[in-house]
């Protein structure tokens, strides 16, 4: 198998399927995150987006594209590919669909659902300036590493908080990536490539979903 074929079935085994369905959730937001992987020069690469400075939340921050659920969404992963397509352009029939994580609850009590997903190396984005700064691929293994890595006892859904320092070599600019966008990166990066982080992380490598479900039980034994 070739690196795509290999990144596809390592993570199909974590597609957590209809499982949020069996579950009875109480009446919260619902969100997607689509994590872009794309094969550049045979290496793993990730997609990230920053976050427009006009924006009222989480301004000027590095995240993954995606946002809330609306009423014409049929699922969790057409919310991720509807939000993808509005704030970079990707076109949906341009997308190869990976699998779902288990959702987790955010600090702000949305639900939000990771959805990753292929796309084309040659992808060229064209960003919604109302919502989207900047967009940049970084390697995946960059999340593995501990030479750009913080890690704080500050709580967050997955223990302590990550954090990294990427510097884009086609830019020079230095982006701050951290929080739950960090831990679905270092999680992915850990599914994908089969390596053990130089740091500590917090929370279950030999499967990080299962974590996302104990998150995930936790929050909701409290609403």
């Amino acid at each position: 198998m070739d690196l795509k074929e290999k990144t596809i079935a390592a993570l199909k085994k974590y597609d957590s399927g209809d499982e949020l369905s069996q579950l009875t959730l109480p009446a919260i937001p619902k969100a997607s995150v689509l994590i872009p992987l794309l094969v550049r020069d045979g290496q793993l690469r990730l997609l990230l987006t920053v976050r427009s400075i006009h924006l009222k939340q989480h301004a000027g921050e590095v995240c993954f594209p995606g946002g809330k659920s609306e009423s014409g969404d049929r699922d969790e992963i057409h919310t991720a590919l509807r939000e993808a397509e509005e704030e970079i352009g990707l076109p949906p029939n341009k997308v190869e669909v990976i699998c779902k994580f288990f959702p987790v609850i955010n600090k702000t009590g949305l639900l939000i659902t990771p959805v990753v997903a292929f796309i084309e190396e040659s992808f060229k984005a064209s960003p919604n300036t109302d919502e989207v700064s900047e967009v940049f691929t970084l390697p995946l293994e960059f999340f593995t590493k501990a030479a750009d890595h913080s890690g704080y006892p500050v709580p967050s859904v997955f223990g302590p908080t990550h954090s990294f320092m990427y510097t884009d070599p086609s830019t020079g600019n230095i982006h701050q990536i951290w929080g739950l966008t960090a831990a679905l990166a270092i999680s992915v990066a850990v599914l994908t490539l089969g390596k053990k982080p130089e740091f500590e992380v917090g929370f279950n490598l030999e499967n990080p979903v299962s974590g996302f479900k104990n998150v995930l039980n936790r929050k909701l034994s409290k609403l």
